[in-house]
């Protein structure tokens, strides 16, 4: 069983599940062939569809608490024919929160890596149960949205954040553009007990290996490529602990020997 909870110095972080989408993985990496993914038998199903987890990451200092994205949200799209997407379902944040003893009220701030679906459901559907919290998003990053109905709902919360801002006690913003033109992660506490909350940089554990593969709604291929790159080399060197949102039961992990190896 992969780790969900992890204790850092003075912080714990804790992977908050949502639900899952599962990705055609030769469509969502182009490049990728059978053979490179029967090597990857964990990372990818018989039928090659990426099981990739969707949630968010708890982070907690004390009585305060920070979550870093906000899921699908209370909804499901079926498989879509013709395109990377085999299906994705949420529904399970506030559940997988209530678990771990927290309400949405006790979230002070919401931090967003990017504004794709999948990370901001909880923000503007249903009943908005974050609607109370301060909603952390690189600047470049809320002026590129043309999402209507989330404009209208989080205007009022948004806090717009800088590279290298400490957002929360001994988390600062890193930003990192590539998948969307304002992406960030999020770097947790230093030396021997940092995490970085990477994102979408990476969609599986197989790209640590690989970084030259690239999701195809990459919004700039190089861009993102280059970050990739970077983002493994660093892990390595510093020994930091890396969080991938999507990577399945594999979420916390350290790069070793150039491949991602799963707490």
């Amino acid at each position: 069983m992969a780790i969900t909870t992890l204790k850092l110095g003075e912080h714990t972080v804790t992977y908050v599940a949502d639900g899952e989408v599962r990705l055609r993985a030769k469509a969502w990496l182009p490049g990728t062939t059978d053979e490179f993914w029967a090597s990857y038998p964990e990372y990818a199903d018989d039928h090659q569809h990426l099981h990739a987890s969707i949630g968010g990451l708890l982070v907690e200092h004390g009585d305060r608490a920070l979550l870093i994205d906000a899921g699908f949200g209370p909804t499901a799209n079926d498989p879509q024919p013709g395109t990377p997407y085999a299906g994705i379902h949420g529904g399970a944040l506030l559940d997988s929160l209530a678990a771990l003893g927290k309400a949405p009220g006790d979230i002070e701030a919401v931090a967003i890596t990017h504004l794709h679906t999948d990370h901001i459901g909880w923000l503007w559907q249903g009943d908005r149960p974050f609607a109370h919290a301060d909603v952390l998003i690189a600047e470049e990053e809320w002026a590129s949205t043309t999402h209507r109905e989330l404009r209208e709902a989080i205007t009022s919360q948004v806090r717009t954040v800088e590279d290298g801002a400490e957002i929360f006690p001994g988390v600062r913003v890193k930003l990192t553009p590539g998948h969307t033109p304002g992406h960030a992660a999020y770097v947790i506490g230093e030396g021997e007990t940092q995490l970085v909350a990477f994102g979408d940089a990476l969609h599986s554990p197989a790209q640590v290996a690989h970084p030259e593969y690239g999701s195809t709604v990459d919004h700039d291929g190089e861009q993102s490529a280059a970050f990739r790159r970077k983002l493994v080399e660093e892990l390595e060197a510093t020994g930091a602990i890396g969080f991938g949102v999507h990577f399945g039961g594999f979420q916390f992990g350290r790069v070793v020997a150039g491949a991602w190896q799963a707490l």
